[in-house]
């Protein structure tokens, strides 16, 4: 349910049938019914819409215009009775007194679809705030321009961030022991080396114990270190974590780790954080790899080791065709990118990393004179607007 306010003029001519038309109209593109409420509740609601109804309406608004201070306005018009002209004038008036707002504006389903992006923007930064993201050990050596920033994610998401010492994380590993859960027994019934699986499962098991220490939503892990040291890797327990909802990301990359969480916060969604692989901008698409998808993702998997190394188990996984949105941030939420693309079938190649995924796209450019580093997020779906209306939400 979506709240509205509503302010119109006694002398319009519209009548209350003609505006609960416009109202159903809307609540039926959105699947969801928009609630007339009083001022009172209005301004309770983190997301709710001002709808102006119709001409003559300004007076009134600037009866509520105080009570309205250092709230952005989302000015929902009907494009009947002079209602955007009078939205207009209202949004003018404001940008005058240093408030903000924008005018939803457009056919119904122009209109219901910035309603879902704002919706789901505005709940991402809900469900984030307060939460934390840890990193485990260092970043990786070759993640030169992966740059965070902890003060920037309080700042503007109050997201937290906690450093932990990879040392921890041996020392968890080494106790050898992991709760069992429905992913852990679909694993350990895979044909693959047993022991393998096993010594996988204790660096899940280690990685649950410190996600709960230290209250996290995500953790990233310099995953490499484990090669030499418990000489196997963190895929298998990154790809359950990230089936059961906890962010995971690996090569201790602060940045695509964020970009999971808000990715994932937007979405609600499964990701896959991967690497750009192959582009073939004749044909028009682009393959990206990665040993630590969610089986939750996947329409079929098994087990093989890990790519660089040849040791340890990853998920090798197939994916349904259709809608994908890929996303990264800056670690300092400066700047993002959200494209959408098609899931396309692909030939599995030995030379790339386990889990492998072929997108259609239409552009290429951002990658390839302005990414945002190497490791990308991949939902399904499509969700650019989404992102686009979250960083909007940042500027505000």
């Amino acid at each position: 349910m979506i709240d509205f306010y509503q302010i119109r003029s006694p002398l319009s001519q519209i009548t209350e049938e003609k505006m609960h038309r416009f109202i159903r109209s809307l609540s039926d593109e959105l699947g969801e019914e928009l609630q007339k409420v009083s001022l009172e509740q209005y301004l309770a609601d983190d997301f709710a819409l001002l709808y102006v109804a119709s001409g003559g309406s300004e007076g009134y608004f600037l009866e509520v215009f105080e009570q309205l201070r250092g709230r952005h306005c989302y000015i929902l018009t009907s494009g009947e009775s002079n209602s955007l002209a009078a939205s207009m004038e209202i949004l003018s008036f404001l940008r005058k007194h240093g408030e903000s707002g924008e005018i939803l504006h457009g056919d119904i389903g122009e209109i219901a679809g910035k309603i879902r992006a704002l919706r789901g923007a505005h709940r991402a930064m809900a469900a984030l705030k307060g939460k934390k993201i840890g990193c485990i050990g260092a970043p990786s050596d070759w993640l030169i321009a992966s740059d965070y920033c902890a003060e920037a994610m309080m700042k503007k998401l109050q997201l937290g961030f906690v450093s932990i010492p990879i040392e921890e994380l041996l020392a968890e590993i080494a106790k050898e022991s992991y709760d069992s859960d429905e992913y852990t027994e679909l694993f350990r019934r895979q044909a693959f080396d047993k022991a393998e699986i096993e010594k996988a499962l204790y660096v899940y098991g280690a990685l649950c114990r410190l996600v709960e220490k230290y209250d996290l939503c995500g953790v990233t892990v310099r995953c490499f270190d484990l090669l030499d040291t418990v000489h196997t890797t963190g895929c298998l327990g990154l790809s359950i974590l990230n089936a059961r909802g906890i962010y995971g990301g690996c090569e201790g990359d602060v940045p695509a780790l964020l970009s999971m969480a808000v990715l994932g916060s937007i979405t609600n969604e499964p990701l896959f954080l991967c690497n750009p692989s192959r582009f073939d901008t004749k044909e028009g698409y682009a393959v990206f790899a990665h040993c630590t998808i969610p089986v939750t993702m996947l329409k079929s998997f098994c087990l093989n080791t890990h790519f660089e190394s040849g040791i340890g188990v990853a998920v090798q996984g197939t994916f349904e065709e259709g809608d994908c949105t890929i996303f990264k941030c800056e670690g300092d939420l400066s700047r993002f990118h959200a494209q959408e693309g098609k899931i396309e079938d692909v030939p599995w190649s030995d030379m790339l990393c386990r889990t492998q995924i072929k997108v259609r796209l239409d552009d290429f450019s951002y990658f390839l004179t302005k990414p945002i580093n190497n490791h990308h997020i991949i939902c399904r779906g499509k969700h650019a607007a989404e992102a686009e209306a979250f960083f909007r939400l940042l500027e505000k």
